[in-house]
């Protein structure tokens, strides 16, 4: 496919059966010049590399593991780990993916008003951009930030591409779950708008059961929802048990480590296990760790203050290439979810934690998927949400009986390697959206120049091309 193509994405297309995937996928024909394209593809999304948080480096991996059977594009904000204009305002291609950045307001996070000019300029910014990419044949929007889904619709309209939705959160329920908004009328005028393009979506990808019950509940028709759960990299992720560079270089050696690792978010309601290390200050062995940033870094660190607390430990987030160790230092991770979030979000620090085989302790309710997940497989400990002496009595318990730690350890590397890889997550991924492609080739247009094309590649795949491997 050529930069520059401008006709509409909806293409005839056929189907032929990848020997190597056993998975149906789309080739897409060039009239012009004779030979087989990519289905080109445009993921929205504020967040990618060298962006840390855990959105930016899933649809990062996400992106680059799809570029064998699509031509990945991806429109973006400027990152977070630059400073400099000259890092992000041109059109840069890694591992096969080409990522279009637009240029947005960059405020505090923790202010509110802030951080809603944020999202407004970089929405701004992508409904002009948009418009000057290379014409993908279906445009896949995430939620950072929630109304991203306004610009891809927009944007179905004008070009008749295929449009999927790939929900790591579902807005604004989540936002009412936190009480950072309430459930007034014009929330519910935002969900409905919302949910209504989703309808619209030929595709709808979740992380959990949960969340497609949610959908379901709002009437998106089951057919057009698809669990894809998150995942690690099983390769790059790896137990560590002995010579652990985290544990030495914090002077962990000698302690039990109970460590949350991810976004110190508004989500997380780490609160709780700050009480819980309250609880637990008389055990010197005993130590929390909390490693990442987040709007509500500083808020648990004055908490701790307060509370005059020595047993926990504050550390920015690792590497890519520390993960392994920094995950692997932990002998219990803590994994909290409440029951509104659970059907909003699944945590996809879950799959790490696994990668690195080590158990967890999580307040998800009995409800959710993660508690089904914890129960079932025997990977971890499960609390009653709001009660940080239970919590904390959990913690004391584990620490006194490291053999079942190590079995749910073990039992947890084997889950994440057979059924939490990358490998099988993109798989998933890659067939649904050659479905949408496939279906969108079958689609009757208007009678247009354009038309007459699709007519014209449609009379020569039936004339000349047979293709089936």
């Amino acid at each position: 496919m050529s930069a520059g193509r401008s006709c509409p994405a909806v293409v005839p297309a056929n189907k032929y059966r990848c020997e190597a995937t056993s998975t149906q996928t789309v080739a897409l024909f060039d009239v012009k010049n004779g030979f087989f394209m990519k289905p080109r593809l445009l993921f929205l999304n504020r967040s990618y590399w060298p962006d840390t948080e855990a959105t930016g480096q899933l649809l990062t991996a996400l992106c680059e593991g799809l570029t064998e059977q699509f031509d990945v594009h991806v429109l973006a904000g400027q990152p977070n780990v630059t400073s400099t204009h000259a890092d992000w305002e041109s059109i840069d291609e890694r591992n096969g993916v080409t990522i279009h950045r637009v240029k947005h307001t960059t405020f505090s996070k923790r202010n509110i008003l802030q951080k809603g000019i944020n999202f407004l300029s970089f929405v701004r910014a992508c409904q002009k951009q948009i418009q000057l990419l290379p014409q993908p044949d279906v445009v896949v929007f995430e939620t950072d930030p929630f109304l991203l889904p306004f610009v891809a619709d927009r944007f179905r309209r004008d070009t008749g591409c295929s449009m999927v939705g790939y929900l790591q959160d579902i807005y604004p329920d989540v936002a009412v779950a936190l009480d950072k908004v309430s459930d007034n009328w014009a929330i519910r005028r935002l969900r409905t708008s919302l949910f209504d393009i989703y309808r619209r979506c030929s595709k709808m990808i979740v992380l959990s059961k949960d969340m497609k019950q949610l959908l379901l509940e709002s009437e998106i028709p089951d057919e057009t929802v698809s669990i894809i759960p998150n995942w690690a990299d099983t390769q790059q992720i790896v137990p560590v048990d002995t010579d652990n560079r985290f544990r030495r270089r914090f002077r962990l050696e000698n302690k039990f480590v109970a460590m949350y690792s991810g976004n110190l978010g508004l989500t997380q309601n780490l609160e709780e296990f700050v009480e819980a290390a309250a609880t637990l200050q008389d055990d010197t062995q005993i130590q929390f760790v909390f490693v990442g940033q987040g709007a509500r870094k500083k808020d648990l660190q004055q908490q701790t203050e307060s509370l005059g607390l020595s047993n926990i430990l504050f550390c920015d987030y690792q590497p890519a290439d520390e993960l392994s160790h920094s995950l692997s230092a932990a002998d219990l991770h803590l994994l909290p979810l409440t029951a509104d979030l659970s059907r909003c979000l699944m945590p996809s620090k879950l799959y790490g934690i696994l990668a690195a085989g080590r158990p967890f302790l999580t307040n998800a309710p009995e409800t959710s998927e993660l508690f089904e997940i914890t129960k079932f497989h025997n990977v971890g400990f499960t609390v009653e949400a709001g009660s940080p002496s239970v919590i904390a009595e959990t913690i004391r318990t584990a620490k006194n009986d490291r053999a079942t730690l190590r079995k749910m350890g073990r039992r947890a590397r084997q889950l994440a390697e057979k059924r939490c890889t990358k490998t099988l997550s993109v798989s998933a991924f890659a067939k649904s959206l050659h479905e949408v492609v496939g279906e969108s080739s079958k689609q009757v247009a208007p009678v247009t120049q354009t038309t007459t094309v699709r007519r014209a590649v449609l009379e020569r795949f039936e004339r000349d091309v047979a293709f089936r491997h």
